[in-house]
């Protein structure tokens, strides 16, 4: 028990209010796997995985707790959108760059895990670490703005 309290509460720190609830609910029918010492390390759901908790306390999202986490909250809240043009690189895993963000949630910072999803349907096209603020993604005309770890097909 003290496992649920303990990732629920990483979650809503990093997430947002009700974060924890959204991806590790139920509970019971999660698996978790922990390192030798005893700290959860994947977090996963009928297979998928949903986070991977990395030795500095915060979460790395896989697919499946992303999605989880958009059902969960309104948009803007932690994603970064982006247009068709972008779409395809973004599935395949490729970095989604500035110019191309239409709008992103100016709560994100740098190093923030966030979703980039797609105009209009808000649907997910991957998982990855903010390289630039949410006000900076729309502001700047080049660079990185979101380092993709998770394209979704």
């Amino acid at each position: 028990m003290a496992d649920r309290l303990h990732l629920c509460r990483t979650a809503d720190y990093q997430f947002g209010r009700g974060a924890g609830a959204a991806l590790f609910e139920p509970f019971d029918a999660l698996e978790i796997s922990h390192t030798a010492s005893g700290r959860p390390r994947q977090i996963r759901h009928d297979g998928e995985r949903l986070a991977t908790y990395g030795t500095d306390g915060r979460y790395t999202l896989g697919p499946a707790g992303a999605n989880r986490l958009l059902a969960a909250f309104e948009t803007p809240a932690l994603r970064v959108v982006v247009g068709e043009e972008s779409a395809p690189y973004v599935r395949e895993g490729r970095n989604a760059f500035a110019k191309f963000v239409q709008q992103s949630s100016p709560a994100i910072r740098p190093g923030d895990e966030v979703m980039v999803v797609q105009a209009d349907t808000d649907e997910l096209l991957g998982v990855g670490r903010a390289e630039l603020s949410g006000t900076g993604m729309g502001e700047f005309d080049t660079g990185m703005a979101v380092k993709i770890r998770h394209g979704v097909e």
